[in-house]
């Protein structure tokens, strides 16, 4: 923070203009050097000595003499100005144009459905020579495939549905919540399932990730009740298949049924009150922090997400 709400009317003009005073002595030079006016050396001083509540500079015939503050300042402000040129400059950043990259992921269908596509649609079209990996997420988070650079990039489920690693970075890409899909025929009337018609119905249950554990049963569990599994599919298309033609039930990520199930062929209700939603989040190892490729990457799917809405 500032410590006077005076130095917020200063700009990085009015620092350079107080730097070359300092070295030249004078305006005139000064409006040369810097390719402005006399009158805007003139207002940038004024701006300057009122923000700091001193002359600055006394008007000599010897030139532009600095004060005492001045003189401390000096060193200050060159700094500021480094620190500016600084962030400009920033880190070298990746240039995806220049040769082919490939980026290893471990990820759950849910992500290959909904974001996947889009950003290879973005690779696509501009012409980016980027080759994206997936491998299906388990239960525990690949943290070692992380840390040893076999993995660029874990994206899974939260909140806390794995182990959490101190030494990897975390950032939510978005929230969903879970609806009850049904063939047409068999859709209930009423517009949410109560707890007792969600366990009564039979159900086909979709791994789009390996896990012994799911957000549903885990939930039933504690509620003290559980569910007829009939069937488990690998993906939410199959699970999808299976249902049609039956009374069966497959509860789905609400983004993923207006995704994967057209309104000609299939319905759906709310799940029972009080079932949680998810998040979905990505995971990558801290030393890739200074790695810019990764970082680009990253910031791609970050984009694709904020393009569709999700964020």
């Amino acid at each position: 923070m500032l410590n006077s709400n005076l130095l917020r009317k200063l700009d990085m003009q009015d620092l350079m203009v107080f730097i070359a005073v300092y070295d030249q002595r004078s305006v005139t030079e000064v409006s040369e050097t810097l390719f402005v006016s006399q009158s805007t050396v003139s207002y940038s001083l004024k701006k300057l000595r009122t923000s700091f509540e001193d002359d600055l500079f006394i008007n000599t015939r010897a030139g532009m003499r600095p004060t005492y503050k001045a003189t401390t300042m000096y060193g200050h402000v060159q700094k500021i100005l480094q620190s500016i040129n600084l962030c400009h400059a920033g880190g070298q950043a990746f240039d995806p144009t220049q040769k082919a990259v490939t980026f290893n992921l471990c990820a759950p269908e849910y992500f290959e459905q909904l974001i996947l596509p889009r950003l290879l649609k973005h690779f696509d079209r501009a012409n980016l020579p980027v080759i994206v990996n997936v491998q299906k997420l388990e239960t525990e988070i690949p943290a070692d495939d992380l840390r040893q650079g076999r993995l660029d990039l874990v994206i899974c489920f939260g909140p806390h549905f794995h182990r959490a690693h101190k030494d990897l970075r975390s950032q939510m890409l978005l929230e969903d919540e879970l609806v009850c899909v049904f063939d047409k025929r068999s859709t209930p009337q009423e517009p949410a399932l109560s707890l007792q018609a969600f366990v009564e119905r039979r159900h086909v249950f979709p791994t789009p990730w390996t896990s012994d554990t799911n957000m549903i049963d885990g939930w039933l569990a504690r509620q003290a009740h559980k569910r007829q599994v009939i069937a488990r599919a690998n993906s939410y298309g199959a699970a999808l298949k299976m249902i049609t033609g039956t009374d069966c039930v497959v509860t789905l990520p609400r983004r993923v049924q207006k995704l994967l199930a057209p309104a000609t062929t299939f319905g759906h209700c709310e799940a029972p009150h009080g079932l949680p939603g998810f998040t979905l989040e990505m995971q990558w190892n801290e030393t890739s922090e200074q790695d810019s490729a990764n970082t680009w990457f990253r910031e791609q799917v970050v984009k694709v997400c904020a393009d569709q809405g999700l964020l």
